[in-house]
Parts: structure tokens; C-alpha cells; sequence
């Protein structure tokens, strides 16, 4: 059903007399996915709108470039993740604070207490100390649930490369919670 869709949805684009009410329904369908998919790379909400809003803009575009010969999902994913990695890049050379600046301190708390919020901070500070590739496929594949050949389209990698990075990330990942 859902190529169903993105086949209506790819014919009302290439129409010009309901092209916009092609580009309202592809909103509709991938805005949320894709607005988790970018939040997990950019980790803020405001850079998140931003390259969501970005997305949509090079989607509606850049459509006469669409070849078909990937998915609407994965080609709308490719732009996401492309423009997300140009943000992070952008803001990388821009940044003057070191990590050790946002060392989270530790507190009185005994260690046999579980804190989800310190749980989830912690996971999240070993996603920051992976590399940026290793980020994304642990994402992508955790987060997004998505096979490794939907991966590998969107980030123009081979199958067996991806899982070698999904597997380095999770056993870094093991390794910063247990230390």
C-alpha cells in the first residue's frame, strides 16, 4: 500500500496542475519520520525544524531531479540526511566550546538507584562520542528501524559496510555504558 501511495503521490508531483497538492500529502506522510530521523542527527529541535524546513524546500525543488529509481522515502531521506550532515559540519566549525565543558558531573545518588534521565543522558553522550558515520547507521537502524539496504540507498553505502558499522557503534556504545 505504501508504494501505492508514493506512486499517487509522485504523479500529482509531476503535474503541474496538482503539484501542490502532491507536496502537501508528501509532507503529511514523511514530516514526522523524517523530523525524528534529522532530530536524532542535530539533536537540537531548533536546528531540527531547520533542516526539516531545508528538506521539504530541496524536496519541492529538486523533484525534476527525482529519477524514480529509489523509493519517496528514500530519496526524501537521502536530502535529510545530507543536509542534517551539512548543519553538523557547518556548526562543527563554528563551535569555540570544548566537550569537556559539558561534562555532566556525578552526584551524591547512590549507584544501585536507576535514574531513566541519567540512563538517557548517558546513552546520548556515548551517541555524541561515536563517530559521526557510526551515529547515523546506529540511528537509523535502532532508532528507525531501518533495513540495511534502505540504509545503504540513502547513504550510498555498501550492505556489508553498514552492518560493520552498526556492529563497532553498538559495541562502543556497550562499552561507554558499562565504564
Amino acid at each position: 500500500m505504501q508504494q501505492a501511495d508514493d506512486d499517487k503521490i509522485v504523479e500529482m508531483l509531476r503535474n503541474s496542475a496538482t503539484l501542490e497538492q502532491g507536496f502537501r500529502l508528501l509532507m503529511h506522510k514523511y514530516q514526522e519520520k523524517v523530523y525524528w530521523h534529522i532530530r536524532r542527527i542535530v539533536e537540537s529541535h531548533e536546528d531540527t525544524d531547520d533542516v526539516l524546513q531545508n528538506t521539504f524546500i530541496k524536496a519541492y525543488r529538486g523533484f525534476a531531479n527525482f529519477e524514480g529509481r529509489s523509493s519517496l522515502y528514500t530519496w526524501l531521506y537521502r536530502i535529510a540526511t545530507n543536509e542534517a550532515l551539512t548543519l553538523q559540519k557547518t556548526k562543527k566549525t563554528k563551535a569555540t566550546a570544548s566537550l569537556e565543558e559539558f561534562h555532566v558531573g556525578s552526584t551524591n545518588q547512590s549507584d544501585h538507584d536507576f535514574d531513566e534521565n541519567k540512563a538517557v543522558q548517558k546513552l546520548e553522550k556515548a551517541l555524541g562520542e561515536l563517530p559521526e558515520k557510526q551515529r547515523i547507521v546506529f540511528n537509523m537502524r535502532y532508532y528507525d528501524e531501518m533495513s540495511y539496504q534502505e540504509m545503504s540507498d540513502i547513504l550510498d553505502t555498501s550492505v556489508g559496510a553498514l552492518k560493520a558499522s552498526y556492529h563497532h557503534a553498538v559495541k562502543k556504545i556497550e562499552a561507554y555504558l558499562l565504564a
